[in-house]
């Protein structure tokens, strides 16, 4: 087995490294001077404009849309070089198009939602959320009680959702509703397309969420729809939901070994400077283990990552790899900048260092997309049953 990229994809590794190099780590002091007075962690007009502008002329949008819609229709496996890049930095900025969601697209839209919707988002015309959790059914999509009925050439949605990124600036959103009440546990989810100023589509509320981020709860009443914005067929969206969601765990557990290794990077740096009681922390048995443990489950979550992404590739069934390195990278990632915190003292516990904020996004990612116990349940399910 090739444990090494494509010479092409290497290559798109190391320009992303210099972009995230370049362009995002210097903006960090002024993000988290912005999170620090309480105004979120966000990138200025300006600054997100400038980023907008570089990546595109770095040829750094549309990676993994498809060459029609000016993409360049790379695998998962360079996406797992380019996503853990990205991951080095806290600077809350992602190149367009968001994959997961242009994935579940891909794989559903009609011809006429090809164009009205998948090309001008695989060209990053337009940003995206995506609304399945509900009030009592986060981490079970197949407990949805929001609801769709036909009416004539329209559906009538009502419910409400919630744990919702994006929504404030999404200029659409995929809901899924149930249109079929029936026992089973997958039939009956239908995706639907619900453009930003749909009536009865109500921005609820805005949800602080630790470290400056926000998620925010969305209502669906009598929001009506035509017939054309079903994404795919009625009572099938269960299945393209759970591609899309394993599209942005694999995602997920490439930023993690980025934002671990970040993580490494600076404690080395620091306990090769630090003396206490007449010796180097690098001395100290107990900062050696941290360093070694952090090196070597970085390079155990970057293997499992990249041989998830080539499962996926071929074409092959990745559900427990995917659950795998959901768990193994969340809480790899969490313990290698929980020490290296603790290896920096009291300048580890700072707000002015972007630890901190890699800690409270890597605690958020140990519960959205499927918290660690559901992931464990389903990794033990799967193989109990010899898959």
């Amino acid at each position: 087995m090739n444990f090494e990229l494509a010479e092409e994809h290497r290559m798109l590794k190391d320009l992303v490294r210099r972009f995230v190099r370049e362009q995002l780590i210097p903006l960090e002091t002024s993000v988290l001077a912005r999170e620090i007075a309480g105004e979120g962690l966000r990138l200025s007009e300006s600054e997100e404009a400038h980023l907008y502008k570089v990546s595109r002329e770095m040829d750094l949008w549309g990676l993994d849309a498809p060459p029609e819609m000016n993409g360049f229709d790379l695998p998962a496996v360079a996406m797992v070089g380019v996503n853990e890049e990205m991951g080095h930095t806290i600077v809350p900025f992602h190149l367009p198009p968001d994959s997961p969601n242009l994935r579940m697209l891909l794989q559903t839209a009609n011809d006429d939602q090809r164009e009205r919707y998948l090309a001008p988002y695989a060209k990053g015309l337009t940003k995206s959320a995506i609304a399945i959790s509900e009030p009592g059914a986060g981490a079970d999509p197949a407990g949805l009680k929001t609801t769709a009925r036909r009416e004539g050439n329209d559906w009538v949605i009502n419910g409400r959702k919630i744990w919702i990124s994006n929504a404030r600036r999404a200029d659409w959103t995929i809901v899924m509703a149930r249109t079929q009440h029936d026992d089973g546990v997958h039939p009956g989810v239908t995706a639907f397309i619900v453009d930003r100023d749909t009536p009865g589509l109500i921005l609820e509320r805005e949800i602080a969420m630790i470290g400056g981020n926000s998620t925010y709860e969305l209502v669906l009443d009598n929001c009506r729809v035509p017939d054309s914005q079903m994404l795919g067929q009625e009572g099938k969206g269960f299945r393209p939901m759970q591609k899309r969601l394993s599209t942005r765990r694999v995602e997920m557990a490439a930023w993690c070994v980025g934002r671990a290794q970040r993580a490494l990077d600076i404690m080395m740096e620091h306990v090769r400077q630090r003396t206490t009681f007449g010796a180097l922390l690098a001395d100290r048995q107990a900062i050696q283990w941290w360093i070694a443990d952090a090196a070597t489950r970085i390079h155990a979550c970057r293997l499992m990552t990249y041989e998830a992404a080539a499962r996926i590739d071929r074409g092959e069934d990745a559900k427990t790899q995917v659950s795998m390195i959901k768990v193994f990278a969340t809480e790899m990632a969490w313990d290698v900048i929980d020490n290296a915190m603790q290896a920096l003292g009291a300048m580890g516990m700072t707000r002015e260092l972007p630890l901190q904020q890699m800690a409270n996004q890597t605690r958020l990612m140990r519960i959205y997309e499927g918290p660690t116990e559901v992931h464990k349940w389903v990794v033990a399910r799967n193989t109990l049953a010899g898959l």
